[in-house]
């Protein structure tokens, strides 16, 4: 008996060891095996059971990380920095909890979303493509070695545009979405694995931590800037940074109704982290080169994003594409939290990760609740579905006020925290008054576009004629989730607040994790 005890506690110890891997390697072989076993009864439960197991182990990281610190994990005996390691801190432990807390929530909605949506041979070909994508998105944000941000970023790209495309099954203007899609994300790729390749040629290495030190001990020479400006090219395009945003409205819209709550809630999120990665922790704002980046470029596109997206969407008459254009109004409220550099902007522009990503998988949701029982999403064919479908409505008019940053949901604590920020600035510059007055202003049209969409589901009269029933359980249940999620983090604020600050100041830093205490791991 006290051999087995033994045993096991070492199981368990190594299994604990291996986290930051399994992380990622759960969902990647859970994709193979899918298609493999090739029974569509059994690829929603495999991937179901991969996303919860990922959301287990995130949230492990995130509580081990939560006080500073970090993880690092050296595959293959090979110690860093000529080794790949997986290093994770309160920064990318934030966001690997994000991307896997909504793999986990979105794939009981898909179960029925997908059936009515997607060609029933073609399911265990979705699911698989799903657990690719959701591999390259953990990956990018897992990894502390440059070149594997490519190859997962690769991964999540290549596997996404299968998932736009199979919109087609609905609508063939999916396929000319994936390819514009495509396109674009190839261009984007190409630039940061560009910029990659400069900063090799000027340091000789590809881990992030030892990136950071050169860089900081040579200080930044022609090909150190060169390949700071491609970087910030290719994963501002991934970003859908204004004005690299087009691939985003159409890639929304046509995709299935699972793809796009998954993308819009994760996508963006983990290339901004990656932009933030870049730019906090391997140039860091004291490189003069970045800091003049941020103030002159980042700073008046997120302003510029933040007001024409949002006027552009207050005129759309389409469900899904009005949330797509909202999706980069408040990407422009990311990049100015990044862009107004100090602890409490980058704060809210974390929080505002968080928040953004609960609200708008929540709203797409909705959308794809519409879809199935309308066979629609444009105005004209949801008009006065709100009555007939109330629970479905609440949970929308849930995630639109958290989108406005009304009082009592999430989107406001990271919305005021920005104007706070902007306010700190103003000391030291007026015009930072002005950024502050923007983010009410830019506030107040989501409030136009966001009043449209309720008159239209409450105030229409509905078309009596087509029978409308409440949408399935499987449909109704993540999405009450994301909308007592929208509540609760707006009145218990602390949770959220401190884990974000604490990976602000992991990022302000300026290295892969600020605190001397760091837990090794690894297979030697």
């Amino acid at each position: 008996m006290a051999n087995i005890a033994h045993v096991a506690e070492h199981t368990t110890r190594s299994l604990i060891d291996h986290l930051p891997l399994l992380q990622v390697l759960v969902p990647f072989c859970a994709a193979p095996i899918i298609v493999l076993i090739g029974s569509r009864r059994l690829a929603w439960p495999l991937a179901f059971i991969s996303s919860v197991v990922s959301l287990i182990i995130s949230i492990i990281l995130m509580l081990s990380v939560r006080e500073g610190g970090y993880i690092t994990y050296s595959l293959g005996g090979w110690a860093p920095p000529l080794g790949i390691e997986y290093r994770i801190d309160a920064t990318n432990a934030f966001v690997l909890t994000l991307i896997s807390m909504i793999g986990a929530v979105v794939l009981p909605f898909a179960y029925t979303s997908v059936k009515d949506e997607i060609r029933t041979r073609d399911h265990s070909l979705f699911y698989a493509c799903w657990m690719l994508c959701f591999t390259g998105l953990l990956g990018m944000v897992a990894t502390g070695d440059a070149f594997n941000v490519f190859v997962f970023l690769e991964i999540s790209s290549l596997s996404t545009y299968v998932l736009v495309a199979q919109g087609a099954s609905k609508d063939r203007r999916a396929l000319t979405a994936a390819y514009d899609y495509l396109i674009m994300g190839t261009i984007g790729a190409t630039f940061f694995v560009i910029g990659l390749g400069m900063l090799y040629m000027a340091t000789g290495t590809l881990n992030m931590a030892d990136l950071a030190d050169r860089i900081s001990d040579q200080g930044a020479n022609r090909t150190v800037r060169s390949g700071f400006a491609f970087i910030i090219v290719g994963m501002g395009l991934k970003v859908a940074m204004f004005p690299l945003h087009l691939w985003l409205p159409k890639a929304y819209t046509f995709a299935p109704s699972a793809v796009t709550v998954f993308l819009s809630a994760t996508a963006t999120k983990a290339a901004l982290y990656v932009l933030m990665r870049f730019v906090f922790s391997v140039y860091h704002p004291d490189f003069a080169f970045a800091k003049n980046t941020l103030e002159i470029i980042f700073l008046p596109l997120a302003i510029i994003a933040m007001f024409s997206a949002s006027i552009v969407a207050a005129f759309q008459i389409n469900f899904k594409k009005m949330l797509a254009y909202s999706s980069i109004a408040q990407v422009g409220y990311m990049l100015l939290g990044i862009a107004i550099l100090n602890e409490t902007g980058l704060t809210a522009s974390l929080l505002h990760m968080f928040n953004h990503g609960f609200a708008k998988a929540l709203l797409f949701m909705g959308a794809g609740a519409l879809v199935l029982r309308t066979g629609s999403s444009f105005y004209l064919q949801i008009s006065g579905v709100g009555r007939k479908m109330p629970i479905t409505a609440g949970a929308i008019v849930i995630g639109g006020l958290s989108l406005i940053g009304v009082p009592g949901t999430a989107g406001f604590l990271s919305k005021w925290l920005l104007i706070q920020a902007a306010l700190e600035r103003s000391s030291d510059n007026s015009l930072y008054l002005l950024v502050a007055l923007s983010v009410v202003l830019s506030s107040l049209l989501a409030v136009i576009y966001v009043w449209r969409l309720f008159e239209v589901l409450f105030l229409r009269e509905p078309d009596l004629s087509i029978p409308i029933s409440e949408a399935p359980v499987m449909m109704i249940i993540p999405m009450w989730i994301l909308a007592g999620s929208c509540v609760w983090f707006g009145f218990s604020t602390d949770l959220l607040y401190d884990f974000a600050n604490q990976a602000a100041l992991n990022l302000l830093g300026g290295s892969m994790g600020m605190s001397d205490s760091v837990l090794n791991l690894g297979t030697n």
